[in-house]
């Protein structure tokens, strides 16, 4: 059975047994699993299947994917000095508009507000930083506000009552609050079959949270009513096609250690089964599908 940790103000209540109360906080729901339900089982095997193609800037070492609301596709970007908030035409790989962190940041994962506004992560500073994105077609973020939070962040997104789930490279999802990000539940997830840690890039789709597993080609789909891994998609036919564009661009990566598969966007309910996803340094960016293996 999975591990909860509700907080509630400094007292720390340890909950094994009624993980379902956990989305009855988070989505409002009327009801949850029995704990036989939630005990891990082997989990479904996907493959990724690509569907298009796109270019993308084969510098930017890839850190979170995001689609806003106006369908429009932004980008964080990593490493100290090189950090990013960025804007993407996905036809041609351009960057439309784009705001630099400060150099000390090392930008990490990325995701929308409520309010409209872009909350990105960074790796070891304990700042989560906001940009709100103003009007127009191809708005540049303008950096208006941080929270603050403890340990690393990795990876973030936005559930659909407006808490933040994020990661921070363990097995272990932290949900925060919209208004101060403070944290009001932690979940350990557990897989049947294999390791569950290395929590990366994190995506909602209304109902699967979708995690890229650090140094590997694994997407974990995570039941949140559960906290389980309930299917595993194997993108290596993503990361064999990255390295044959990069072969074929005559540039130097490692796809298996410092390269790797990074950052995943939901198309949205127009496109319900469909995903961008790209890796650090990858001169291309992918529209997936999941397939049964």
């Amino acid at each position: 059975m999975a591990r909860v940790v509700f907080l509630v103000g400094s007292v720390i209540v340890s909950i094994g047994a009624l993980l379902a109360a956990l989305w009855l906080v988070f989505s409002g729901g009327d009801g949850g699993r029995s704990d036989a339900a939630c005990e891990p089982e082997q989990p479904e095997r996907l493959v990724a299947e690509v569907l298009e193609v796109h270019p993308h800037d084969p510098d930017a070492f890839t850190q979170g994917l995001l689609l806003d609301d106006s369908g429009r596709l932004w980008e964080s970007t990593g490493l100290r000095g090189e950090s990013e908030v960025r804007l993407l035409d996905v036809d041609s790989g351009d960057v439309l508009s784009s705001a630099a962190l400060s150099p000390d940041l090392f930008g990490e994962g990325l995701t929308m507000a409520d309010d409209g506004s872009l909350v990105q992560l960074t790796w070891t500073s304990g700042l989560a930083l906001k940009w709100s994105l103003g009007s127009g077609e191809t708005p540049v973020p303008e950096r208006t506000g941080e929270f603050d939070y403890d340990g690393e962040g990795w990876g973030i997104t936005t559930l659909d009552d407006g808490f933040y789930t994020m990661s921070d490279g363990s097995n272990r999802l932290q949900f925060r609050t919209p208004d101060d990000f403070s944290v009001a539940a932690m979940m350990e997830i557990e897989r049947a079959d294999g390791a569950a840690d290395q929590l990366n890039a994190l995506e909602w789709d209304g109902s699967t949270l979708w995690a890229n597993r650090y140094q590997s080609d694994e997407i974990l789909g995570i039941d949140l009513d559960c906290g389980v891994v309930e299917s595993v998609v194997d993108a290596s036919s993503v990361t064999a096609a990255a390295t044959e564009a990069i072969e074929s661009a005559g540039l130097q990566r490692d796809v298996q250690t410092r390269d790797v598969l990074n950052g995943i966007a939901w198309l949205g309910p127009d496109h319900p089964d469909s995903y961008y996803v790209t890796g650090k340094r990858w001169p291309t960016l992918y529209e997936i599908t999941f397939a049964p293996a």
